[in-house]
């Protein structure tokens, strides 16, 4: 019994010094888009309105920036003010997500980007620049739009991204600027068959991933519909 003991002791202490060794991003709490975490952002954000004259609680970012990621939230203007402590999944604590705002003009609405997206385009980035700043282009996938040659990079694997809202695994495109971005042609398929509106050729469609879903499709061209209410990207 001695030995039973010791062994559950040790056992413990193990399990307990896992736990603070397991990497801060990895944490589970770190991962998932919480809608109470949400919720409480959303609160302190309109609180912070009310309190400085309609101001929002964003850092400023450059006009031409991706409409996803151009009004992230500034916590230490609604920390500790208007809530007890920035959420555990958010960046500045270690998590992986960026808390952004969408709609500022008629509805300040909290939303969020996923930052392990950004971190596999910084991942071909460094690729692109090792190959002298050029992305060999193996395929023409629509104007100004193509998938590149991951081999002729020196990548083993063509890169992919998990979808925030199907867990697919999506490809990477670039343009003829060199610029990556996500490809969410599947996902956007999918969400014009469940949609019950009516869609508009010209009209950038991209709204259907985020506007029941928490997370925003940061990192991506506008897209829109072609005859057969198809998604095409509308890179013009």
């Amino acid at each position: 019994m001695k030995k039973i003991a010791v062994f559950i002791v040790m056992l413990t202490c193990l399990m307990l010094l896992s736990g603070c060794m397991y990497p801060e991003s990895e944490r589970a709490e770190n991962q998932t888009p919480y809608e109470e975490q949400m919720i409480n952002v959303q609160n302190a954000v309109n609180q912070y309105r009310g309190a400085s004259g309609n101001l929002l609680p964003i850092k400023t970012r450059d006009m031409d920036v991706d409409q996803y990621i151009k009004y992230p939230i500034d916590f230490s203007k609604i920390v500790p003010a208007h809530m007890a402590e920035v959420p555990p999944n958010a960046f500045e604590a270690g998590g992986i997500f960026q808390y952004v705002l969408m709609d500022v003009e008629e509805n300040p609405t909290v939303k969020l980007v996923d930052l392990r997206i950004a971190e596999a385009i910084r991942t071909v980035n460094i690729r692109k620049s090792a190959n002298g700043g050029k992305m060999p282009i193996s395929e023409i996938v629509a104007e100004n739009v193509y998938k590149f040659n991951h081999e002729a990079m020196g990548m083993s694997e063509e890169p992919t991204v998990v979808s925030p809202y199907s867990g697919r695994n999506l490809p990477l495109v670039t343009t003829g600027q060199g610029d990556i971005y996500v490809d969410y042609s599947m996902d956007l398929y999918s969400a014009i068959q469940e949609y019950d509106g009516e869609l508009k050729e010209g009209e950038d469609i991209r709204f259907l991933l985020y506007e029941k879903n928490p997370v925003v499709p940061a990192y991506s061209l506008p897209y829109t519909i072609d005859e057969n209410q198809e998604p095409v990207f509308n890179n013009k």
